[in-house]
């Protein structure tokens, strides 16, 4: 994630994509904190500070398959799009899983098949409710 005028962006699920210099006020995330921070712990705070984040890659079309499954069923996910090599690595890792990386509450659901596995069982749902990411 790169600093004001970089390319990382933020979004809620189902919309366009805002600079990341607007993200901090919309959806009360900070994305580029003073004194830095390393890739993995920046990515931990992300987790922590959103009930449901995406970690993408702009272009990426299983990225676009998960935005519109959980903007589909209603979900008010943050998305982050990385462009960074250490940052795709350090969300990868701390998923489990390849980019695109879910996180529900704080905790890993993986990658798109670990979404549409929770979707297929009809967990997804209540576990977004869970968290707060769903109206109703």
């Amino acid at each position: 994630m790169q600093e004001e005028g970089g390319g990382v962006s933020c979004a809620v699920a189902g919309e366009a994509p805002t600079p990341a210099s607007h993200c901090a006020g919309l959806l009360g995330l900070t994305i580029n904190p003073p004194g830095g921070e390393p890739p993995a712990e920046r990515i931990g705070r992300l987790v922590r500070e959103s009930p449901v984040v995406i970690f993408a890659r702009r272009g990426c079309c299983m990225c676009h398959v998960m935005r519109r499954l959980l903007a589909a069923v209603g979900a008010h996910a943050t998305v982050i799009e990385l462009d960074e090599a250490a940052e795709e690595a350090a969300a990868s890792a701390a998923a489990a899983a390849t980019v695109p990386a879910l996180f529900v509450g704080g905790l890993p659901v993986g990658g798109l098949d670990g979404v549409m596995g929770l979707h297929l069982s009809g967990h997804l749902v209540p576990r977004l409710r869970e968290v707060g990411a769903l109206c109703g």
